[in-house]
């Protein structure tokens, strides 16, 4: 409870700063944001993959911004969400790996937005903290007004958190969410509210159960795993060209931006990377890639493609250009605005993007399994409190993280350049350098040949995980308290 009290005062500081006027629809643009969950850069049609049909996100892409070079903040789950939320890299905030719930002390865009008269709602995979009530890491606790929530990833016919309580839905899972989240939006259009969305489906993360319709269009492979696969990004692609048309037949498409990606890079085996090296769970351009289209007609109004480097963290400044909402806050954010990208007045990444996959395990959060337990609780009258985790999720590391070692896999873009720094569990520690824009797969270590490129840029990463322990102690919080 000493936690939750001191995130709720910090939090208090933290908030007074964003607050603004309210918006009004006809001139700040609705937000939605859309993500898969383990949808690999290349697991689309638009990306060159030779079975997966996609037809809406193809002419999604054709009609927007199609982003070729936009990584995921990590290359897991959670992490990414969080740094979505934040536009921090998630170590900064303790999410170190899946099943971390967000520390209730962190600003999030939805916080944000709300403060400044958006209309809040979350539908879908969580995985952020609990979902149930009295949870200060559930999505109402961090800015969501509606919220139909998983705590982890989610099948057909999944059971959902409805704020707190456990309803059972029926349909593909994809589809069903994307139904929750438009008959919301429908509510905000008639009230003349700008809404922020965000849609984070369950698919195509395994185990893989496309439905019924979708499996339909791969009836003729053999292997029913690949099929139920492929069947579940068509889910997806489906539910897309659902809020694509919605959106049309309202006539609020021209100011609504959409922005949809994924949360990590291929899953190995049986996702695509587009050749990229590694796969989900590795810091090499394959577990990292994915696919990102921004759609937002009265501002794209041409097809573009852009090899500009962004990432996941990207996303709140971004968004808080675009409802222009300005803020003083002074804690570090790792994300750069992209809006310039789309005024055609950015050539390239104005600053260098940080990875670092810290060494540790996740933590098991059995979506499934959680939300029968609490549908069977609640349908006998009582409830289940949320995890202690959860719970605890505004607490500071003690002992303070070192400063000295950095355990894990680290990486430092800075233009096409990419310097990896991997430290072992006994503190063994190599670098490896890596021209991406002409050597994209990571073939070739330049590490010996560009010896003044790899000093300064060891020097870069070794400042910027410095900045991130820090973080992760909460020297931000203090900051934001003295203020």
């Amino acid at each position: 409870m000493k936690y939750l009290l001191a995130a709720c005062l910090l939090h208090l500081v933290m908030f007074s700063v964003v607050s603004g006027s309210e918006p009004h629809s006809n001139e700040h643009p609705n937000i939605v944001l859309v993500m898969a969950d383990d949808q690999g850069w290349g697991d689309m049609a638009y990306n060159g993959h030779k079975v997966v049909k996609t037809p809406h996100f193809d002419a999604m892409a054709a009609a927007a911004l199609k982003m070729d070079r936009f990584y995921a903040a990590a290359p897991v789950c959670s992490p990414t969400r969080a740094s979505v939320l934040t536009g921090r890299h998630p170590n900064r905030i303790g999410v170190f790996k899946w099943g971390y719930p967000m520390r209730p002390q962190e600003q999030t865009v939805a916080e944000i937005l709300k403060a400044n008269g958006y209309a809040t709602g979350h539908f879908g995979k969580w995985h952020l903290g609990s979902v149930r009530k009295g949870s200060p890491a559930n999505p109402g606790q961090n800015g969501f007004e509606r919220w139909i929530s998983a705590p982890n990833f989610y099948e057909n016919n999944a059971i959902l958190s409805d704020e707190g309580k456990a309803v059972q839905y029926r349909g593909e899972s994809s589809m069903f969410t994307m139904d929750l989240a438009l008959q919301w939006m429908e509510k905000q259009k008639k009230n003349n509210r700008s809404f922020f969305a965000v849609v984070w489906f369950g698919s195509p993360h395994a185990p893989h159960v496309g439905g019924p319709d979708e499996m339909k269009l791969y009836s003729d492979l053999a292997n029913k795993r690949k099929q139920n696969f492929l069947a579940e990004v068509s889910g997806m692609d489906r539910a897309v060209g659902k809020l694509r048309k919605t959106l049309r037949d309202w006539k609020i498409h021209e100011n609504t931006l959409v922005w949809y990606t994924s949360d990590n890079g291929a899953l190995p085996r049986i996702g695509s990377t587009g050749g990229f090296r590694g796969n989900k769970g590795k810091v090499y351009e394959g577990g990292l890639l994915v696919p990102c289209v921004i759609e937002w007609p009265k501002k794209i109004k041409k097809p573009m493609t852009s090899m500009v480097r962004g990432n996941t963290c990207d996303i709140l400044p971004t968004v808080l250009a675009a409802a222009g909402v300005k803020t003083t806050l002074k804690h570090p954010i790792d994300g750069v605005n992209l809006l310039p990208l789309i005024d055609g007045k950015m050539s390239s990444r104005p600053k260098p993007m940080g990875f670092w996959d810290y060494k540790t395990r996740g933590k098991s959060v059995p979506s499934a399994k959680m939300m029968k337990a609490l549908l069977v609780a609640q349908q006998g009258g009582g409830d289940l409190k949320p995890d202690a985790v959860s719970m605890n999720a505004a607490k500071l590391p003690e002992p303070r993280f070192s400063k000295t070692q950095f355990t894990g896999h680290a990486a430092w873009i800075d233009g096409n350049l990419k310097l990896h720094r991997i430290q072992n569990g006994k503190n063994e520690l190599k670098f490896e350098l890596y021209d991406i824009k002409n050597d994209p797969f990571e073939k070739k270590d330049l590490l010996k040949q560009r010896e003044d490129d790899v000093k300064r840029m060891k020097a870069g990463l070794q400042r910027w995980l410095e900045s991130v322990v820090d973080s992760l102690n909460g020297q931000d919080y203090l900051l934001s308290r003295t203020r």
